[in-house]
């Protein structure tokens, strides 16, 4: 396994090529979207599955292991949310050939809601960040807009954090004047101290390892110390988390042809995404407290904001709008030549893989 593992390290950019190569062909499998599809998806299950094996292994290298602080608990959480999803539409396809339509919904259920499991540990075991393309890249970017760590908490500025250590504002005079004899005090002890001490000291800390990582926020302390703007930050986490268990679970007593779960859903995204977007907007008494969003963070809430445009794709509103759209399109460009053909073949490909609850689902 090592030797693999240095392999794939030293030729990452043609393994990349392969994966890629490899993934498109799979869309040109014969009887891809028919009824006996369990092997062409078995084929893309195991390909998936590679690629994400393959992608912890260059992301573990020993140059990029130690960036930011060590987890306490090193089990690969992102590995493991791929691997469910490149498993979960062999589950659906296998489920739907053995059991039918109705009762493939039970064995979906089942994988969202490890996937809810998985996530929502991870989401705590991070310190409650934002998870970033559904838990799949580690969210380690770190806040640019404080300077220390002890004065900010999951993105949260602690009240008072733009004080000096004894309380006092460094920017006036009565701070200026405390912070000078404050360094006066630390370089006439260190002066003061013998050679060798002081040797023995920096020998010390070279030898001993930082004494912890960043304090990891908890639930209690979000919630105390940000108060409303806490909870709604967790309250938009959670629901983006959840809500692709509770359409499937509307789905199982409703039916896919019903408008409930698709605007239950949509209810649960607006309002997940609306909670996210509200705390980086809200005020407090008149002071700013703004949720400090990192550039990472502030390009998965546009994501969320972009992977909306999947109730286009899904029942109803498929059915009943886009596919006829779809359609009208392909009659207008099929007297085209190349174009015409081109065209057939994508709309075939779209609803074929409209079909499949796991490629419209957006989880």
């Amino acid at each position: 396994m090592e030797t693999y593992k240095k392999w794939v390290r030293r030729n990452k950019d043609y393994v990349h090529s392969l994966e890629s190569l490899a993934n498109g062909l799979t869309w040109l499998l014969p009887e891809r979207f028919s009824a006996s599809e369990i092997g062409p998806e078995a084929v893309t299950a195991i390909l998936g599955i590679i690629t994400a094996i393959n992608e912890h292994i260059i992301d573990t290298t020993p140059t990029q292991m130690h960036v930011g602080p060590m987890e306490p608990n090193s089990f690969p959480y992102s590995l493991c949310i791929s691997a469910i999803k490149d498993l979960e539409t062999l589950v659906e396809v296998a489920a739907q050939h053995y059991f039918g339509d109705n009762k493939k919904w039970n064995f979906i259920a089942v994988t969202e809601a490890t996937k809810v499991l998985v996530r929502l540990i991870l989401f705590r075991n991070s310190g409650y960040k934002m998870l970033l393309h559904g838990g799949e890249t580690p969210n380690i970017e770190k806040h640019s807009d404080v300077s220390s760590s002890q004065h900010n908490v999951g993105g949260f500025p602690k009240p008072g954090s733009c004080h000096g250590p004894n309380g006092l504002n460094p920017w006036n005079l009565e701070g200026r004047a405390l912070s000078a004899l404050s360094r006066f005090g630390e370089n006439a002890r260190m002066s003061s101290n013998p050679v060798w001490l002081r040797r023995a000291e920096h020998q010390q800390a070279i030898m001993e390892p930082p004494s912890s990582a960043v304090e990891r926020p908890t639930l209690s302390m979000i919630l105390s110390e940000k108060g409303v703007q806490g909870a709604l930050f967790l309250m938009g986490e959670v629901l983006f988390i959840i809500r692709p268990l509770i359409y499937v679970l509307v789905i199982r007593k409703y039916g896919i042809r019903s408008w409930i779960p698709w605007f239950v859903s949509l209810a649960v995204d607006a309002g997940g995404v609306g909670f996210l977007t509200q705390v980086t907007k809200s005020r407090d008494g008149g002071k700013e407290q703004h949720y400090h969003l990192t550039a990472s963070e502030q390009d998965e809430l546009k994501r969320r904001k972009l992977l909306w445009a999947l109730y286009l794709m899904r029942d109803p509103f498929f059915t009943n709008y886009t596919r006829q759209r779809l359609q009208r399109t392909e009659k207008l460009l099929e007297p085209v030549p190349i174009i015409g053909l081109l065209t057939a073949k994508i709309v075939e490909l779209v609803v074929g893989a409209q079909t499949r609850y796991t490629y419209m689902s957006g989880s």
